[in-house]
């Protein structure tokens, strides 16, 4: 996938659901814990140096697993490379649980599988598809067939 280098940095600047300094160590053999400062903004996780404004890189949170490691800690991986893993060490495992479920939550597909739960459960009690009223009610992406939510 393609991203505009000025568009990531625009959204890198946006108010984040959540942000924190955590260790922070890449995929590569050899790499060390850093402290970083971490963002997530809508579904990508932005990554500072602690000292700069702009970021060094981002994760964008889509096909991809949270896992917790050890205590205190959780790697983030791809499905299509498992073994390549970015780890994160926390303060806290108050503060490892927040950024682990707020990570799994995301994702594109989780809001649209949350979307299309919701949808079904407002027709459920109402009669009526809420999404009605917008004008898209019948675009493929908002369907409930093939996914039970």
């Amino acid at each position: 996938m393609r991203y505009n280098e000025k568009e990531l940095q625009a959204l890198s600047r946006q108010p984040a659901e959540m942000a924190a300094e955590l260790g922070m160590r890449g995929p590569k053999k050899g790499s060390v814990l850093k402290r970083r400062l971490v963002k997530l903004v809508v579904n990508f996780l932005f990554y500072f140096r602690t000292d700069e404004a702009e970021p060094v890189g981002a994760l964008l949170l889509e096909r991809c697993r949270v896992i917790r490691e050890e205590p205190g800690t959780f790697s983030i991986s791809f499905i299509e490379d498992p073994e390549r893993k970015y780890h994160f060490e926390c303060s806290s495992e108050e503060q490892c649980q927040e950024w682990m479920e707020a990570l799994r939550r995301a994702s594109y597909e989780f809001m649209r599988r949350s979307l299309i739960f919701y949808r079904n459960e407002i027709r459920k009690v109402t009669g009526k598809d809420p999404l009605e009223q917008f004008g898209i009610s019948e675009e493929a992406r908002f369907q409930l067939s093939g996914l039970q939510a």
